[in-house]
């Protein structure tokens, strides 16, 4: 029986890793996500102002 536990001890220990793995990576992709909606993309080439004025 006590092989069990430490199983069960092992594998909640991992899935825990696993959890506070995930957390961190989606704070850093929420920040680099944030930071690309947050810049400037209104500058507009030549080649692109043509092509909307086409339309």
């Amino acid at each position: 029986m006590e092989i069990n536990w430490i199983i069960i001890i092992i594998v909640a220990i991992a899935a825990i890793g696993l959890v506070a793995y995930l957390i961190r990576q989606n704070q850093k992709d929420e920040k680099k996500v944030t930071a690309y909606f947050n810049t400037d993309l209104t500058e507009i080439t030549e080649e692109e102002e043509e092509l909307n004025n086409l339309r």
